[in-house]
């Protein structure tokens, strides 16, 4: 028979007598393991040898119409399975396909790497950007109290959270032990309009010593954190400076109470006397505290610097040297006179022994005075002032072994706060030099005012050996827009060993004027600087006032060009290379490229086109240079002046 579909279990007896010649098939369709993907229906299918045919199944067939035909003929190889058993053949063929394989790009872009859903985008939104970022200033606001004898009113301190991702604020108070307040959460998370009603509060309406309203209650806004005075500094915002915290009086006296119990207040004076009076009633022996600083604090003593303005009517400043004895507690002030002061021998200002803050009477003898009088170490600050019986001494510095004194018991740099007290200099006003009364030269008439006993002006000698005797004259006339003047001419003579100038006038026919000297030799001061004339004021081209009349240099003779041409160092308008350099930016004109040169207006034309302002010495100076005689007159030869620069 044969067994189709049943769910049977075989145990190895039932397996046993089993009727091996029988031809049972058993099927049992279970589905495939999930735990064990590689096991399938194990254990659950007959063995394969009980029921299984080994015999070669035929390969030939018939078909209706076709007769025999072989099952397992396949067709004629392709070129594809040709070449995939050649490269079969031979050994590497994976590796040498994975190499001629195109390659991904080294480098993958953002968006093969990064999905969609987690991409940043480009304008961040501000649950996004201002993400777990919060502001947090410190404050407090003032509550009225009544019905309390020891206040009438209390600060309450409050932390104001303000969140950026949303915008919402949150104020919170710290909880304090046995306050009998509800305090912790102040004001939910939340928006907070403004109090004029328009818009939200914002962090431009938080700032360190300002005040902000909330709900119809005024907060005093006193500090910051680190990172909220971070972020405002990067937005280039001032939070402000933070302030102190406030206390009022039930505060105050709480802690007070509470250093009192836990024994945090100083022993008073009072009190180690009572002390030390019962070691003497029990037969204790004390210590001796005065005998102990003494052996510890011998010969040790902090020396300052000071000084006291005195505000009496001829009063002024005194320097004084303030030393403290660390041995006994006392201080001596001695004034520090200099050489020459004009004061007495006796420098004591102060002299030793103990200095109270404030000085005040006994009514009576043996009256108790106030603990914390003296002056101590801690109460001496460079910087500060000290009161030596209503005198204000302010020290300006110390010696080095105060300095050390400080900075290894107190960590305090006293250095630090040295104030210079260096005189400044006296600077004495130069009186200004009195004009000239015309009489005589004005370097006699200075000598006058410099010497008691005057001396004769001593004249530059080595000036006068080597140009004694050189005149250099200039033709020139008159432009005072006189119509009667336009003809005349003149001629303008410098002597360059004295600087002296003096102006002939030229003998003119039919002109209506004499010539001969129009001003005499002399040292004439040029209206333009304010100073004498001088070899650099004259050159062809320059108008000159001399004697309250414009002169303008048209001409200058052979000998006064030869002259400043071989003084060029000191003349540059007489020097051809000089001149030449100016005209570098006009030197690809087609006029400067002729052999046949330009002509003087026209290359001061091109010169001027082109910003440069050419002087008529520096064309008379490139025509003797570079010039060269035409048909049509003298001429400044272009290539030439290339060639120059």
């Amino acid at each position: 028979g044969r067994l189709v579909g049943l769910p049977l279990r075989l145990s190895d007896t039932a397996l046993a007598g089993w009727n091996l010649s029988a031809t049972v098939s058993v099927k049992m369709p279970l589905s495939k393991s999930q735990s064990l993907p590689g096991i399938m229906m194990l254990g659950t299918s007959m063995p394969k040898g009980i029921d299984a045919y080994f015999g070669r199944k035929p390969s030939l067939d018939f078909k209706l119409g076709h007769g025999a035909i072989d099952k397992f003929k396949i067709g004629s190889p392709t070129q594809l399975h040709i070449t995939a058993a050649e490269k079969l053949r031979m050994p590497g063929w994976r590796q040498r396909d994975m190499a001629e394989m195109p390659q991904a790009p080294s480098t993958p872009a953002l968006e093969d790497v990064v999905p969609r859903n987690m991409r940043q985008p480009r304008v961040a939104p501000a649950w996004m950007k201002h993400d777990k970022q919060v502001l947090r200033f410190y404050g407090f606001f003032q509550e009225h109290v009544t019905e309390r004898p020891d206040e009438n009113s209390r600060y309450r301190q409050v932390s104001f959270m303000y969140y950026m991702e949303d915008g919402t604020l949150q104020l919170s108070e710290p909880k304090i032990e046995n306050s009998g307040i509800p305090q912790g959460m102040f004001l939910k998370r939340h928006r907070v309009p403004r109090a004029d009603g328009v818009g939200f509060v914002g962090p431009d309406d938080l700032r360190c010593g300002e005040q902000i309203h909330i709900y119809g209650r005024t907060y005093q806004i006193t500090g910051c954190d680190r990172f909220t005075r971070w972020f405002y500094e990067e937005n280039g915002i001032d939070v402000g400076e933070d302030e102190p915290m406030v206390e009022d009086l039930w505060q105050k006296s709480y802690k007070f109470t509470k250093t009192a119990e836990k024994g945090g207040l100083p022993i008073t004076t009072q009190a180690m006397d009572a002390k030390t009076l019962t070691k003497f009633q029990v037969g204790q022996p004390p210590a001796d505290k005065k005998f102990q600083q003494f052996l510890l604090n011998d010969r040790k003593v902090l020396r300052f610097k000071g000084y006291w303005d005195d505000p009496t009517l001829y009063g002024a400043r005194i320097y004084l040297v303030v030393h403290y004895y660390l041995a006994d507690n006392k201080v001596e002030v001695n004034e520090a006179h200099a050489r020459n002061s004009g004061r007495d021998a006796y420098p004591v200002f102060f002299k030793r022994g103990p200095l109270y803050k404030r000085n005040s009477g006994t009514a009576y003898p043996g009256m108790l005075v106030s603990d914390g009088g003296l002056y101590h170490p801690e109460d001496l600050f460079v910087g500060q002032s000290m009161n030596v019986w209503g005198r204000d001494v302010t020290l300006y510095d110390c010696d080095d072994f105060t300095q050390k004194f400080y900075k290894e018991f107190m960590d305090l740099d006293q250095k630090a706060n040295c104030i210079d007290v260096s005189e400044k200099p006296l600077r004495h006003l130069k009186l200004a030099q009195p004009p000239h009364n015309g009489i005589g030269t004005e370097e006699d008439s200075l000598i006058n005012c410099q010497m008691i006993m005057p001396k004769a002006h001593k004249p530059d000698v080595a000036k006068l050996m080597v140009l004694s005797g050189e005149n250099l004259r200039f033709e020139a006339k008159m432009i005072n827009g006189e119509p009667e003047d336009e003809c005349r001419r003149f001629c303008i003579a410098f002597f360059p060993d004295t600087d002296r100038t003096a102006v002939y006038e030229l003998q003119v026919r039919n002109s209506g004027h004499m010539g001969g000297k129009f001003r005499e030799k002399n040292r004439i001061k040029n209206p333009e600087t304010g100073k004498y004339f001088e070899l650099k004021d004259f050159y062809v081209g320059k108008t000159v006032t001399i004697c309250a009349q414009p002169f303008q240099i048209i001409r200058a003779d052979e000998h006064c060009l030869q002259f400043l041409e071989a003084r060029a160092d000191d003349f540059p308008w007489a020097s051809a290379a000089s001149c030449a350099r100016r005209l570098q930016p006009i030197l690809g004109a087609p006029e400067l490229q002729d052999q046949g040169g330009v002509d003087p207006d026209r290359l001061k034309e091109l010169a001027e086109q082109n910003g440069i302002d050419l002087v008529d010495h520096e064309i008379i100076t490139l025509l003797r240079g570079f010039g060269m005689d035409t048909d049509r007159g003298p001429v400044v030869c272009g290539p030439r002046l290339q060639e120059a620069c």
